[in-house]
C-alpha cells in the first residue's frame, strides 16, 4: 500500500510541475521573433540610388531611376539582393500605367552596359516625356512587366520624387 501511495504522490507531483511550468508566462520584455520572420534584410535602395521594385517573391529586383537632366527613365534589372546586374535577352521591357481611367503602355529599350554579355542587357531606357510626367504625377498606378528566363514578372512601381538632377 505504501508503494502505491508513493507512486500516486510522485505522479501528482510531476503533473503539478508540468502544469506550472507549461503555463508559465514569458517574462515581460522578452519575446521570440515569429518563426516565419524573414532572416534577411530587405534592400531599400538600388546601386544607382533609385527606387527598388520587387519582382516575384524577391527573386529579382528592378531599380527605377528618373533623370530629369537627361529626360530619361531608366530601369536596371538586379538580383535578389538588388546588388548584381541581371542581363536578359529581351530588346525591351514594359511599364503599364493607369491614370484617370485610361491605360497606357510604355516600352523601355535595351541599352546594354559594358559588362552585359553580348546580345543581352540589364539596363532599359525610355526618353518618353509622357512616361516621366505620368510617374511624377503620383496619381498613376504603374507596373513593370519583364520576362526573365522565360518567366513573366510584374512589379508595382512606387515612384519616389528623388530624381537625379
Amino acid at each position: 500500500m505504501k508503494l502505491r501511495n508513493l507512486l500516486t504522490y510522485t505522479c501528482m507531483a510531476f503533473m503539478s510541475c508540468a502544469i506550472v511550468v507549461g503555463c508559465a508566462k514569458e517574462p515581460a520584455g522578452e519575446s521570440k521573433a515569429p518563426e516565419h520572420a524573414d532572416a534577411h534584410e530587405h534592400p531599400t535602395e538600388g546601386p544607382h540610388h533609385g527606387t527598388l521594385i520587387e519582382l516575384g517573391s524577391e527573386e529579382y529586383h528592378a531599380e527605377l531611376v528618373h533623370d530629369d537632366a537627361n529626360g530619361t527613365v531608366t530601369v536596371y534589372l538586379l538580383d535578389a539582393e538588388a546588388k548584381v546586374p541581371v542581363a536578359i535577352s529581351a530588346t525591351e521591357i514594359m511599364i503599364n500605367l493607369s491614370h484617370d481611367g485610361e491605360a497606357e503602355q510604355f516600352s523601355l529599350s535595351a541599352t546594354p552596359d559594358a559588362t552585359d554579355p553580348a546580345g543581352q542587357a540589364s539596363k532599359f531606357v525610355s526618353s518618353d516625356a509622357e512616361l516621366a510626367a505620368d510617374l511624377d504625377e503620383g496619381h498613376a498606378e504603374a507596373q513593370l512587366v519583364v520576362m526573365i528566363n522565360d518567366v513573366q514578372f510584374h512589379g508595382a512601381v512606387a515612384h519616389d520624387h528623388d530624381h537625379e538632377l
